[in-house]
């Protein structure tokens, strides 16, 4: 296996860098200036104007829908290529994703568009997606079930003639209170009576469809993400959309989510190291400039540990997740299965650690809004339960690990 960056990898790499310490670190304060800004006149989840110069500075150089491997619609890079710019772009995760157009619903469900949708839901979708001129949410996950086990999914979509008929309720459909927000993927049940996973389906749904309904926004421990279009929950109420709404064959939506899913979680992962590093950074400049008990917080012991500790476990959970990256692009998915259950548990644990000790480290200022640190420790907490919980993850590669020793244990015996 070869981890190298190949030579477009590494322009982008410094043409990332340049746009983060050019556009994106500057903006960072112009950002929440202007978040409390729509606050204060109502508008919470109005997007702030920043965001139109950094998406245009992007643009102008070729930061642009990289996360897409599919050259007709994307950049065309592998996996493995974009793994290391993801990575950037997670050090500073409230801007920059969304500025590359590379920010998670709207990754994963282009790409269910580039890779199951129609031309003409590809032309009235996927193309405003990847020009950036709407907004969309997924949603998948239900209040009344548990959702960590997609096939207890339990909305209903129901065909009537020439349409589909939907009713559920959703939640943690992000970005659904954005003004930009037109679509909704929706996963639900299309025929109950067939094996548990045949049953679901995903169907394009625009929010303006009458029965429609966002109810309200719901908190992350009290960040509400509203400048993201927070995380909606949705009532579907006898909502009705053209059977050609239907993404793939009925029956197809469960297989849709895997495939949705696994590349993602390489996005999710990387974003999530870079914001380790980011962390990692903060902390060593922080205990170099602080003293305490006499001396500098550098020279005691326990932080020297941190930051070790930290260092061990942002480098191996990157490994892993270019491993991951190497065989979905040299095997296919299915052949990295266990690698992509793992890196969903070790990416988010990783940088748990080190955004953990750099809070600890920065002491009451590791707790306010002064760094970017709390905020960010509740993203990455949410990517302990966000793409399926942990022990989902475990349990599936114990299940993969079980299999083969099965079959060890046949040919032995054979």
């Amino acid at each position: 296996m070869d981890f190298s960056p190949s030579d477009r990898c590494q322009e982008l790499m410094e043409a990332t860098r340049a746009f983060l310490d050019e556009v994106v670190y500057p903006a960072e304060p112009v950002y929440r200036r202007q978040v409390e800004a729509n606050r204060a006149v109502g508008e919470p989840f109005q997007t702030p104007a920043v965001m139109a110069d950094l998406k245009e500075a992007a643009r102008k150089r070729g930061l642009w829908n990289l996360f897409l491997p599919d050259e007709k619609f994307g950049a065309g890079l592998s996996v493995l290529d974009y793994a290391p710019v993801a990575e950037l772009s997670g050090r500073s995760p409230d801007l920059a994703p969304e500025a590359m157009n590379c920010a998670a619903p709207d990754t994963g469900n282009m790409e269910v568009l580039a890779l199951f949708g129609t031309p003409d839901q590809q032309e009235r979708w996927l193309v405003p997606l990847l020009e950036g001129r709407i907004r969309s949410c997924f949603s998948m996950t239900e209040p009344d079930v548990a959702s960590s086990d997609a096939t207890n999914i339990d909305a209903r979509i129901t065909r009537d003639g020439d349409e589909y008929v939907v009713n559920g309720r959703k939640w943690w459909s992000s970005g659904a209170l954005r003004a930009e927000c037109q679509i909704a993927i929706v996963m639900g049940v299309t025929n109950p009576d067939a094996d548990r996973h045949a049953r679901h389906s995903m169907i394009l749904v625009p929010l303006d469809t009458p029965g429609v309904t966002v109810q309200r926004s719901t908190t992350v421990f009290g960040y509400d993400h509203a400048p993201h279009g927070g995380h909606g929950e949705i009532t579907f109420a006898n909502v009705r959309v053209p059977a050609g709404n239907l993404i793939g064959q009925p029956g197809s939506g469960f297989a849709i989510a895997q495939a949705r899913l696994g590349p993602g979680r390489i996005h999710h992962c990387m974003r999530v190291i870079g914001m380790g590093e980011r962390a990692l950074e903060l902390m060593t400049s922080r205990v170099l400039e602080r003293t305490a008990f006499g001396e500098p917080l550098a020279r005691q012991g326990v932080i020297r540990e941190w930051i070790a500790e930290s260092r061990l476990a942002l480098d191996q959970a990157r490994l892993l997740v270019l491993k991951t990256a190497w065989l979905i692009d040299n095997a296919g998915v299915k052949s990295a299965a266990t690698e992509i259950a793992a890196i969903k548990i070790a990416a988010p644990r990783a940088a748990s650690y080190v955004l953990d000790r750099a809070i600890q480290a920065h002491g009451g200022a590791g707790v306010s809004a002064d760094t970017p640190l709390a905020a960010m420790w509740a993203g990455v907490r949410t990517l302990h339960l966000a793409d399926g919980p942990d022990e989902v993850h475990q349990r599936s590669i114990a299940r993969l690990e079980l299999g083969r020793a099965r079959t060890r244990v046949r040919d032995h015996a054979t």
